[in-house]
């Protein structure tokens, strides 16, 4: 759920109601950072430092995870199968949309599986095992590379 200072309980309590009802079987795990719904049918914690956060990711093959840049690329970058739901601003989860945007953006370039809303979670957790995504390519070289002619021709 990231480290912004905005709940996402919309979401935890969506993979909860899944667990409960047998939707979802797999062992789930969540850093539920400032969120104050816990989740009572998986492990969580607040938040995880770097190294924790790595060795569960690692062990993963499914994330559930918000629309920021940060934690879709990384998941990615590991060849993750990844749900993104972005948070909203009328639900108080964000101070405005831009995760609609990013998800909508990553969910177009065929990298992950976007959804708006928690309800269809269930139907595309379904698809989510058939879906090929394509692999993460960085940029940065290029961007880097275009900084540097960008200087060398000013």
């Amino acid at each position: 759920m990231g480290s912004q200072k905005f709940q996402f309980n919309r979401l935890l309590i969506e993979i909860d109601r899944l667990i409960e009802e047998g939707k979802i079987i797999e062992e789930v795990f969540a850093q539920i950072g400032y969120s104050d719904y816990e989740p009572k049918n998986y492990k969580f914690k607040k938040f995880l430092d770097r190294d924790e956060f790595s060795n569960i990711m690692s062990k993963c093959n499914k994330v559930i995870t918000h629309g920021g840049t940060g934690a879709i690329i990384g998941a990615v970058k590991q060849r993750k199968k990844v749900i993104a739901v972005p948070r909203q601003e009328r639900y108080e989860e964000h101070v405005d949309n831009h995760q609609l945007q990013i998800v909508s953006l990553f969910n177009e370039m065929e990298l992950i599986l976007g959804i708006n809303d928690v309800e269809k979670l269930e139907v595309e957790l379904g698809k989510l095992e058939k879906l090929k995504f394509k692999e993460y390519r960085s940029n940065t070289e290029q961007i880097v590379n275009s900084i540097d002619t960008y200087i060398k021709e000013n």
